[in-house]
């Protein structure tokens, strides 16, 4: 006689009402952040062609684009900058120019749509001539951390001016937060949060982005400063002491290839956690989708669904327009 089985989950799967009731992780439009690039120019709309259907903007068309996310529901964005090369050296002075592309553009979407939460990036890199994070030695080439400091302080403080709501501080030197947060307070700003990219990993999955703002070093690696990531425990190390530099949210960096890092920083505080659903991640699923290998929006919202479920409260993604319309759909 064949055995009878005692317990079957399979009646919570019965049907859609009863999956929908005992669902566990929901994606909502809140959950995320939106990365957007700007340009120099003029009606300027210039797709980067290893992350389809992204786009760089320049200065006027990202407010339309902004515009269009805020209808879909998308509240939060990240703008990133394409700096032109003739302004960038070795000290990243054009970070700081309160009348630069960056800043200006910054400033301007804030007047127009002050409901909206911007958090900008500090790190050297797209403004500097080396393409690193920091200050690079010009005769050793090692990357000078506590000098860098400074210029990373001053950044922060000038995003704050324009009117950012989250700094970014994405450079992964040490003792950054305590820095930036020091500067900040005593300049106004203490409203201002910290979200303290806590795992930055020296990752493979960056490409598209650096092609995106030409922003690859122009010698050696990031591996001195982003982490190894074949390292776990090393995420709680950096996590306690961003904490008690004053982090306002923490982030991994990449998500999909590290959900264990996103898992055990969620599981070891109380701080927000974000993961970045990066470029290399995003291409990689729209490749696959043009080809006719993946089904492309469900692979998406998988992706994302499993970003959720390891532990993230928000997502950086690039995907945040396509989901924020499959979510308005149900």
């Amino acid at each position: 006689m064949p055995i009878v089985p005692t317990h079957r989950p399979r009646r919570n799967r019965k049907s859609q009402v009863i999956r929908d009731m005992v669902q566990e992780t929901h994606l909502a439009t809140p959950d995320f952040i939106y990365p957007i690039f700007i340009t120099e120019g003029q009606n300027q709309q210039i797709e980067i062609k290893s992350m389809p259907g992204i786009h760089r903007f320049s200065a006027d068309r990202v407010i339309d684009e902004i515009g269009r996310c805020v209808e879909l529901g998308i509240k939060s964005f990240a703008p990133f900058p394409q700096v032109n090369e003739a302004l960038k050296d070795r000290l990243a002075r054009e970070s700081a120019n309160m009348e630069g592309l960056y800043l200006k553009t910054v400033a301007d979407i804030k007047r127009q749509f002050p409901e909206v939460v911007l958090m900008t990036d500090v790190a050297m890199d797209p403004y500097s001539s080396d393409g690193h994070d920091g200050i690079v030695d010009a005769e050793s080439g090692e990357i000078l951390n506590d000098a860098s400091l400074e210029v990373l302080g001053q950044m922060a403080l000038a995003q704050a001016r324009a009117g950012a709501d989250i700094i970014g501080p994405s450079d992964m030197m040490d003792g950054r937060v305590a820095w930036i947060r020091e500067v900040l307070d005593s300049n106004g700003f203490s409203g201002v949060s910290i979200m303290s990219y806590t795992a930055k990993y020296a990752s493979a999955f960056y490409g598209p982005f650096r092609d995106a703002l030409d922003s690859a070093p122009k010698k050696g690696d990031k591996k001195s400063y982003q982490m190894n990531p074949a390292n776990r425990r090393e995420a709680l190390r950096e996590l306690t002491l961003d904490e008690q530099e004053g982090a306002d949210m923490v982030m991994i960096k990449p998500a999909l290839s590290y959900l264990d890092v996103i898992r055990e920083v969620r599981d070891n505080t109380q701080l927000p956690v974000t993961a970045y659903n990066v470029s290399g991640e995003y291409a990689m699923v729209k490749a696959a989708a043009q080809q006719g290998w993946l089904d492309g929006e469900k692979t998406m919202m998988e992706v994302l669904t499993s970003i959720k479920r390891a532990g993230a409260d928000a997502i950086l993604t690039y995907f945040a327009k396509e989901a924020a319309e499959v979510l308005r759909r149900g």
